[in-house]
């Protein structure tokens, strides 16, 4: 990980832009609450004070208008992913996805079943898969912090051409 801060007698520092905007944004995710089974419980308890989000910058949002990120916690049904493909289409860019346990990335026990989609993948863009069943909320902290490193590597002035 880059250094953001190169030290000189006078105490000043030399940072990349980008880098110091990304570090901004990383650190102030606002995730939506959004738990449809069993691992939304799951989902619930990394808010509390046992692992606590709040300490990474992760807020829960109940809005997807003023989320950035996604966490899809449990089954997906086929009438339900019309819903979650509105709620992304909602939120503003640049938006993140979790899919967390085997439900949301696969279809889990569940995958043979009419009603249940195999992998919320098919319906918008997951940038972290979370396996397990349910994933503890250590797992999800750790989810987090994959997509604050994601964010810091993103360009935030320039396009990538």
């Amino acid at each position: 990980m880059k250094s953001l801060v190169n030290h000189f007698e006078d105490g000043i520092i030399l940072t990349n832009v980008d880098y110091a905007l990304g570090l901004g944004r990383a650190h102030s995710l606002w995730y939506m609450l959004f738990g449809l089974a069993c691992c939304g419980i799951e989902m619930m308890q990394t808010g509390g004070p046992r692992t606590d989000l709040d300490r990474f910058g992760a807020v829960p949002r109940a809005t997807p208008r003023q989320s950035d990120l996604m966490i899809v916690a449990g089954t997906v049904t086929l009438k339900m992913a019309e819903r979650v493909k509105l709620l992304y289409g909602q939120m503003a860019e640049p938006r993140y996805v979790i899919s967390m346990g085997s439900c949301s990335n696969s279809g889990g026990l569940f995958q043979c079943g009419y009603s249940v989609l195999n992998g919320v993948d098919k319906v918008i863009p997951v940038d972290v898969y979370l396996p397990g069943c349910p994933p503890r909320p250590e797992a999800l902290a750790s989810a987090i912090i994959d997509v604050q490193k994601k964010v810091v590597r993103e360009p935030h002035l320039r396009k990538n051409v």
